[in-house]
């Protein structure tokens, strides 16, 4: 006797698959309106869990599918990863089943998900194995439509553009394909809309941490004019992510500004009388070791290169040419006594022309050698004018005064030539000094203008990257 029920069961459902005009689905008819009786009639449908679920093999198997983001749980930017975890909702009509809600007394019922037929919905991005707990069951509703949702943690691929770290909005793609099926079998569609995806997905998002989820976006890919036996029907995601700068504005930037300020304003330091190279060589130190440090928090990809390096190699030459324009200051102020008179075209390109745009102040003047030169000159030919070129004969008092007249004016001769060449030196000195001023105070100058530019050029690129 059961094994005539058994096989007058399996004829029953082969009627209702290869004879659709009998109806359009398999109805179920439940002994009584509890989920025991509607389980036991719904066991023969459970034999056809290996088949897609129409009663027609050229009908088209149609998949909603939506999911919610719950958290951003990392990106990787060296490997191009994006990590999330998402609730996915699947839905779609099994033929082989219906039954009456009344008769069976209710609409809906959790089965196993082993018992029927799953779409085999991919997304085309994943990496790696989804590691979130299993759910096993599914809902099934009286009309045939069955619904399972489960959790799933993405690791997908991601193409992260880190041009303008730390203030980059990354656009990453989610595409929900059949692995195996082509359209003509099963067709995939949107569930929810986006803008209703992009709330939900932000109202439960439990992750607050360095990424921001700004909007959701999702779309059909067209295949107009192709043959459904040859692609795949295909629905993408796109999910823009914006991160948030404060840790690394803070970190990063903050303590690079500061560095560069007071490396800026170390041109206020006396250079004749304040070793300025040693400090500068200081500044150089510690920033190099702040970067060393800071390391772990920049980005690595291959790519392209992070605006934010930039600005620290910028911030790293900028104190290298303080540090070398220290020295060159350094040798003009310390050993200008060394060198020649300055040159006559330097005397009037740096003493006269940028000493005027610089608004350096020329120093007082010592008195002129010439002066100094005819006063002596003068002393001198009076006294041997009056002892004459030659010594005393005599040894008379008279002509010993005579004598000591003229060698107190040789003396006094020497004396002149020696002046004369100090103060030759001296006026060269001084000249050299105030170049070095001039150039000190020319390149402090030039320093402010580069600094502001390029930190100005860097500012407006952020800006208006991160506003697009």
């Amino acid at each position: 006797m059961g094994l005539l029920s058994s096989i007058k069961s399996t004829l029953i459902i082969s009627l209702s698959i290869f004879m659709p005009a009998l109806c359009s689905n398999y109805t179920i008819n439940c002994s009584q309106p509890t989920q025991p009786a509607l389980l036991e009639a719904l066991s023969p449908v459970f034999n056809l869990n290996d088949i897609r679920p129409v009663r027609n093999m050229s009908t088209c198997t149609d998949v909603t599918t939506f999911f919610t983001l719950y958290g951003i749980l990392g990106v990787d930017e060296k490997a191009q990863l994006l990590t999330t975890y998402i609730w996915l909702q699947c839905s779609w009509m099994n033929e082989f089943i219906s039954w009456d809600p009344v008769q069976c007394g209710t609409d809906v019922m959790s089965l196993p998900s082993s018992q029927f037929w799953i779409p085999d919905i991919v997304i085309n991005e994943f990496m790696e194995e989804n590691k979130a707990p299993p759910v096993p069951y599914l809902y099934l509703y009286s009309n045939g439509l069955v619904n399972r949702a489960l959790p799933v943690r993405v690791v997908s691929s991601c193409n992260l553009d880190i041009y303008t770290f730390p203030f980059d909005i990354q656009n990453c793609t989610f595409t929900f394909n059949s692995y195996l099926h082509y359209a003509s079998d099963i067709k995939i569609f949107l569930g929810r809309s986006a803008e209703l995806i992009t709330q939900i997905s932000k109202s439960v998002m439990a992750t607050m941490g360095e990424w921001e989820l700004l909007e959701i976006t999702a779309y059909k890919v067209n295949h107009d004019g192709e043959n459904e036996n040859f692609y795949y029907d295909e629905l993408e995601y796109h999910i823009r992510l914006r991160r948030r700068p404060t840790m690394y504005v803070v970190n990063l930037l903050l303590p690079s500004c500061f560095l560069i300020t007071v490396d800026l304003f170390s041109f206020l330091l006396p250079p004749q009388s304040v070793d300025r190279s040693a400090f500068k060589m200081t500044l150089i130190l510690g920033y190099t070791v702040f970067l060393l440090i800071m390391n772990d928090l920049l980005p690595v990809t291959g790519n392209t290169i992070p605006l934010i390096n930039v600005f620290f190699s910028l911030c790293l030459a900028l104190m290298v040419a303080s540090l070398l324009e220290t020295i060159l200051i350094t040798n003009l102020l310390c050993g200008s006594a060394d060198f020649s008179p300055v040159p006559h075209w330097m005397r009037v390109l740096v003493l006269q022309f940028l000493g005027v745009i610089v608004c350096m102040p020329r120093m007082n003047k010592k008195p002129r050698v010439s002066e100094i030169d005819l006063k002596t000159r003068t002393a001198v030919a009076t006294i041997e004018t009056y002892v004459g070129p030659h010594e005393p004969k005599g040894q008379s008092a008279e002509d010993l005064a005579v004598y000591e007249l003229k060698k107190l004016g040789k003396d006094l001769q020497a004396i002149r030539l020696k002046v004369d060449q100090e103060l030759k030196d001296s006026q060269s000195s001084e000249d050299w000094m105030q170049v070095g001023f001039i150039i000190d105070r020319l390149l402090f100058g030039l320093y402010i203008l580069f600094i502001s530019v390029s930190f100005i050029t860097i500012i407006i690129i952020w800006v208006n990257l991160y506003n697009k």
